[in-house]
């Protein structure tokens, strides 16, 4: 049996957004009535990862968890923010700049102010697209601790971001 469904989250401006997934994810097993086999979540978008982590209870002003907080000090060593296009990043190219502004497609607004978040692919690229889980007697295996969390890299503009979930069994 394969079963589809999707989840939906609204990113921040001005930082990266953490999003706890992990009851949306074991809502969806529980729908999809798959006993045994495995569910994999997947993001489409390439400023965006899916993660698993230790939930911290402990949390900043901004709501993030002190884990979270963590990484993305680490990330800001290697991966700089791309503030401007007079940094090392050679993205975006005037090509790619020329596509992009030629796109009648309302995630894409034209500004190519929107577009100067080069750090944010190549730490989404660090991190990959997707987990996947174990699914035994209906039940995600990620022990007592662990959560699946979706991340948006690119701060440059609020949007709303879709994730995939297949659950695949019997």
């Amino acid at each position: 049996m394969i079963y589809h469904d999707t989840i939906t989250v609204e990113s921040c401006a001005g930082r990266v957004s953490y999003h706890n997934i992990t009851d949306e994810v074991k809502k969806i097993v529980e729908l999809s009535g798959v006993a045994n086999g495995s569910v994999l979540i997947q993001t489409a978008h390439t400023t965006c990862s899916v993660i698993f982590e230790e939930f911290v209870h402990d949390l900043d002003f901004n709501g993030d968890e002190f884990l979270q907080v963590d990484m993305n000090r680490m990330l800001d060593r290697i991966v700089p923010r791309e503030l401007t296009e007079n940094t090392d990043y050679r993205y975006p190219g005037p090509k790619h700049l020329e596509f992009l502004m030629s796109l009648d497609d309302p995630n894409y607004p034209c500004d190519p102010g929107t577009i100067l978040n080069g750090d944010a692919h190549i730490r989404a690229s660090l991190f990959g697209p997707s987990q996947q889980f174990i699914i035994k007697d209906g039940k995600i295996n990620i022990g007592s601790v662990g959560y699946i969390y979706f991340i948006d890299f690119d701060q440059n503009r609020p949007r709303n971001r879709k994730c995939a979930v297949m659950v695949a069994g019997e």
